[in-house]
C-alpha cells in the first residue's frame, strides 16, 4: 500500500508550481490551430462523440469557477490565482478549440451545462463554517485530481488515435498542446490535497465526513450526476477502449484519494465508488445502444 510521500509539500512549492504553469503554458490561441482534416467523416465516426463530450466539459469551466466561489468563500491567493488566472483561461481555450473542431467535423456546437447544482448550493451555505470549508477544500482537490487524470488519459488516447489515422494537424496543433497543459493541473490538485493531509489540517471526524461525502457524491468528469451525461461518458470510455479494463481505469483515476483518503484501508486498490460510477456509465451507454441509439 502506497504511503504519503516523505518529501514535505509546502504552500510555497504549490505557489511556485502555479506561477510556472502560468508562465510556461499560456492559453492556446485559436489562430495557432491548423484546421486541416484529411478524412473528416472517419474522424467524426471514430472520435466525434469524444470530442463533443470534452468540448462541453472544458466549456463548463465557468460553472466550475462559480462552484468554487460558493464552496470556498475564503480561498487563499494561490488557489485564486490557479483557478482564475491559470486554469480557467487555459480550459476555456481548450473548449473553444475543441468546439471549433467538432463543428469542422459537421457536428453541432457544444451545449455546456452552466447551472450550479442544488447540492453545491447547500454545501456552500455551510462553507462559511471553517471546519466545513476545510472539508469542501479537500473534496475540491480530490475531485480535481480525479478529473484531470481522466482528461490526461483521454487526450493521450485521442492523440494516439489521430496519429494512427494520419491526422497530424489535429494531433500536433490541437490535442498535443491541450494534453501538455493537463498534467500541471493534476499536479496542483495532487500537491494541494497531499499538503492538507501532511499538515493534518483536518481532524479525524472531518476526514470521516469527507469519506462519507466523497462516497455519496462521487461522479465522473462531465456527468454532473445526470443519467444522460453518464451514458455519454460510457460512450467516451467505449470509443477510447477504456471499458475493457474498468478496474485498471479506476486505479488510475482514483490513485490520489486511495493514497490520501483511504490510507488506513490496507490493500485497497481504489475506492469502490469509483468502479461503481464507471460501471454505471458503461451500463447506461449499453442500454442506450440496445434501444437503437448511440448518442443522445
Amino acid at each position: 500500500m502506497a504511503t504519503v510521500p516523505r518529501q514535505h509539500i509546502t504552500q510555497k512549492k504549490i505557489a511556485e508550481h502555479v506561477q510556472r504553469l502560468g508562465e510556461h503554458y499560456p492559453p492556446i490561441p485559436l489562430d495557432s490551430v491548423d484546421r486541416t482534416i484529411k478524412r473528416p467523416g472517419l474522424v467524426a465516426r471514430k472520435f466525434g462523440h469524444v470530442i463533443d463530450y470534452l468540448a462541453r466539459v472544458e466549456l463548463e469551466v465557468d460553472r466550475n469557477v462559480l462552484e468554487l466561489l460558493v464552496l470556498l468563500p475564503d480561498v487563499d491567493e494561490t488557489n485564486k490565482t490557479f483557478y482564475a488566472d491559470v486554469w480557467q483561461p487555459q480550459e476555456i481555450q481548450h473548449g473553444l478549440i475543441l468546439d471549433r473542431l467538432q463543428q469542422d467535423l459537421g457536428r453541432a456546437a457544444a451545449k455546456p451545462h452552466l447551472e450550479v447544482s442544488f447540492p453545491i448550493k447547500i454545501l456552500g451555505a455551510l462553507a462559511n463554517l471553517r471546519p466545513i470549508q476545510d472539508i469542501a477544500k479537500l473534496m475540491y482537490f480530490l475531485t480535481g485530481a480525479s478529473t484531470e487524470r481522466q482528461a490526461v488519459i483521454a487526450y493521450n488516447k485521442i492523440n494516439q488515435g489521430m496519429r494512427e489515422l494520419g491526422e497530424t494537424a489535429i494531433s500536433e496543433t490541437i490535442i498535443t498542446p491541450i494534453k501538455q497543459q493537463e498534467p500541471g493541473h493534476f499536479a496542483f490538485y495532487q500537491m494541494s490535497a497531499t499538503a492538507m493531509i501532511q499538515d493534518k489540517v483536518l481532524k479525524p471526524w472531518q476526514l470521516f465526513l469527507t469519506r462519507v461525502m466523497r462516497e455519496k457524491s462521487y461522479h465522473l468528469v462531465g456527468t454532473n450526476q445526470m443519467k444522460q451525461y453518464q451514458a455519454d461518458m460510457g460512450g467516451v470510455m467505449a470509443d477510447l477502449g477504456l471499458d475493457h479494463d474498468l478496474a485498471g481505469y479506476a486505479r488510475e483515476i482514483g490513485r490520489v484519494e486511495t493514497r490520501l483518503l483511504w490510507a488506513h484501508k490496507q490493500g485497497m486498490e481504489f475506492p469502490p465508488y469509483i468502479l461503481k460510477a464507471l460501471r454505471e456509465s458503461v451500463d447506461l451507454y449499453r442500454e442506450r445502444l440496445q434501444r437503437g441509439l448511440k448518442f443522445a
